[in-house]
């Protein structure tokens, strides 16, 4: 809300007037004594035209110059500084009659709020003038700031007001928000009662599906185990017919190499201990015997890829690919059998 176009529609009162008069143009609240008189007649809190003094004679020098806020008019101050200037004792009298008159007017009525002035020590500061304390609101900026900001700082331009009088204000658009806030406390309790048994009805539902969604993958997988069983157990049986008959085959080898090695030995032995004559006795035999040997039965052999299992592999991609497809709701078939339906209808 604009507060400057709040009150239009109705003539400011003779107090309010006065209290204009009586307001000091930099910190725009009423004079504070001692009240000063400029050459040009304008007034200023002595505070004020000390702190509009120093910011112009940071080094303190003997005397100086400052312009008026209120009509640029250069005031010479002399070695007093604005202690020199002289008190607006009319001022101040019709200052303290104004409080008199407004203290009898509020006679009998409690404040609600402490004034703002009780709170100037625990009121902030400004940031770029340290020394003063955030007393004017910006309503340009929508900020608050202090009243050295206005006189000389990037305010200076701006249209601002009391900080007291939009405190009230933004304060009585606060009171109707929460007022109105208060008036929906009933439905918003309704709305939050029913989402919260709708939440509990959501969690009772979602656990009993997922009772229901566990049994049927047990049950998938005590299929899956069960027929995997039956598969490892023929992977078994074949293995071991197949490992079976290799070792039934390396027997016969074995026992035909050691037959072998047996007359080598023999025929050896025959050549290396018995004399020409008993050589020749036993010679044709052992020769015959060889023969024999080296012809030997003709042993079998395991057929090329014997040693493969590759026609035990199952191939899963259909089921991987069915699986994968799951999902909550109707199955394809279900479907079908909808469709079907309809177009008999």
């Amino acid at each position: 809300m604009d507060i400057q176009t709040s009150q239009v529609g109705r003539p400011p009162s003779p107090m309010e007037s006065l209290e204009k008069q009586l307001s000091c143009p930099i910190c725009l609240e009423m004079f504070s004594k001692p009240v000063v008189i400029l050459p040009c007649q304008h007034n200023l809190c002595r505070g004020c035209a000390s702190d509009l003094y120093d910011s112009r004679n940071p080094y303190h020098y003997s005397g100086g110059i400052f312009r008026c806020p209120t009509c640029r008019f250069e005031v010479v101050l002399d070695r007093h500084g604005v202690y020199g200037l002289q008190r607006n004792l009319l001022v101040e009298n019709i200052i303290d009659i104004y409080k008199q008159q407004q203290e009898k007017k509020d006679e009998g009525v409690e404040s609600l709020d402490p004034p703002l002035k009780d709170k100037d020590s625990k009121e902030p500061k400004c940031k770029e003038h340290e020394e003063e304390r955030i007393n004017i609101y910006c309503v340009t900026c929508q900020i608050p700031t202090c009243s050295m900001c206005k006189v000389f700082g990037q305010h200076k331009d701006c249209e601002v007001s009391p900080l007291q009088a939009v405190y009230q204000s933004q304060k009585a658009e606060l009171r109707n928000a929460v007022d109105m806030l208060a008036a929906g406390n009933s439905c918003v309790q309704a709305v939050m009662a029913q989402m919260e048994d709708t939440c509990k009805l959501i969690q009772e539902n979602g656990d009993l599906q997922k009772r229901h969604l566990g049994e049927s993958f047990d049950l998938l997988y005590a299929i899956l185990e069960e027929r995997k069983g039956q598969l490892l157990e023929r992977i078994t049986l074949e293995e071991g017919e197949k490992v079976a008959t290799l070792r039934s085959l390396a027997d016969s080898y074995k026992e035909q190499l050691q037959a072998s090695n047996q007359l080598k030995e023999k025929v050896s032995q025959s050549m290396e201990r018995n004399g020409a004559a008993e050589f020749l006795v036993s010679a044709k035999d052992l020769i015959n015997q060889a023969r024999e040997t080296a012809r030997g039965p003709q042993l079998q052999r395991p057929e090329p890829g014997f040693e493969s299992m590759d026609h035990m592999t199952v191939n899963t991609e259909d089921v991987e690919t069915v699986l994968a497809q799951m999902d909550f709701g109707l199955n394809s078939s279900d479907d079908e059998e909808g469709e079907e339906e309809e177009e008999e209808e």
